[in-house]
């Protein structure tokens, strides 16, 4: 039986989330707004039969399949909410499972760096896959567990203030986020995307 590391619903894409997910995908494109679902199972290999069963149930476009050495990422999305969480709840029920037994997640590292130096500016860029960070914007970084939740906590953050989607990563043994802007905006940002992980982590 597959392990559900997590099963992450997000109900409206917001633009730099998308647009830097979408760089990397090699499937259906999102739109902004649209509603999405990433899951992330172990072993890795499992995921092949759930993206068989969301895509057979209902009306979504896979957008991302990945199969990593330990885990399996599926994310897939569609204008219609409703069809996004009819298919996820056909997976669920291949599984024999319910989406509360997924991992919750746990936040290893939060940091602010407020006015970034130039070649603090310049090391962060040389990674980067999303927006430049500008010497003298503040910095917001984060690391949690499960990986797949850097793209919920990042979405919120965008929701929540005016910031640049620097870099997160949503594969692999911990997840990371990078968010620049104005320090006040960084803040709002940042209360925003750990609220959301503790949120979940807090026993339904």
């Amino acid at each position: 039986m597959a392990e559900i590391r997590s099963f992450i619903f997000i109900d409206q894409l917001q633009p730099q989330t998308l647009c830097y997910m979408a760089s990397s995908m090699r499937g259906r494109l999102p739109r902004t707004n649209m509603a999405a679902q990433i899951i992330e199972v172990a072993p890795g290999l499992d995921i092949e039969a759930l993206t068989d069963t969301a895509l057979k149930h209902a009306e979504v476009s896979g957008g991302m399949l990945v199969v990593e050495r330990q885990f399996g990422y599926l994310e897939f999305h569609a204008r219609s909410t409703a069809a996004v969480k009819s298919a996820a709840a056909a997976v669920l029920e291949v599984l024999g499972a319910d989406a509360a037994q997924a991992l919750k997640p746990q936040i290893l590292a939060a940091k602010i760096v407020t006015r970034i130096d130039d070649s603090h500016a310049f090391l962060i860029n040389r990674n980067k896959l999303g927006s430049m960070i500008l010497p003298g914007e503040s910095l917001f970084v984060l690391e949690m567990q499960p990986a797949s939740y850097a793209i919920l906590a990042t979405n919120e953050a965008e929701k929540a203030a005016e910031i640049k989607v620097i870099d997160y990563r949503m594969f692999g043994a911990t997840g990371r986020v990078y968010l620049s802007g104005e320090e006040s905006d960084i803040r709002m940002a940042a209360e925003v995307a750990e609220r959301t992980l503790t949120n979940l982590a807090r026993p339904q």
